[in-house]
């Protein structure tokens, strides 16, 4: 029996994270978590800070993102991400210190940090380390 596949890429500013044909892409809507299989209807919807799962066959590969535009078509779907890492490439030691920093500036209560940019980098850093782990 032949497998259905879809194509998918996922880009950032800087560079093409990955281009090729999955069998679903699992990611983390602004609305949720939501999968997308071959043949599912043209939408476009936000990306949050969470984890992109794809699955090519038996193996599966995360990423972890920081935001951006999920997008799909008939010819495929493309993924416009702030930042993307795959699990493997996790420096969890740099990790581990920006969340420590983010916690510090955020705990400081000084009038010159800006809160909500101090959680959005803890959560940042959460989501990087969790992902590290399960890897």
């Amino acid at each position: 029996m032949l497998e259905r596949r879809l194509h998918l890429e996922i880009r950032t500013p800087k560079q093409l994270i990955y281009e090729g044909d999955v069998n679903s892409v699992k990611a983390p809507g602004e609305l949720g978590l939501f999968e997308i299989l071959t043949g599912h209807i043209p939408f476009l919807t936000v990306l949050k800070t969470g984890e992109i799962r794809i699955r090519e066959s038996d193996a599966s590969q995360s990423l972890a993102t920081s935001g951006g535009v999920f997008e799909v078509l008939r010819t495929g779907v493309t993924v416009l991400s702030d930042t993307a890492e795959w699990a493997c490439d996790i420096d969890v030691e740099r990790a581990e210190a920006a969340h420590q920093r983010a916690q510090q500036r955020l705990s400081s209560g000084a009038a010159e940090i800006n809160g909500a940019r101090a959680e959005a980098a803890i959560a940042r850093a959460k989501n990087r380390l969790e992902i590290a782990k399960r890897q």
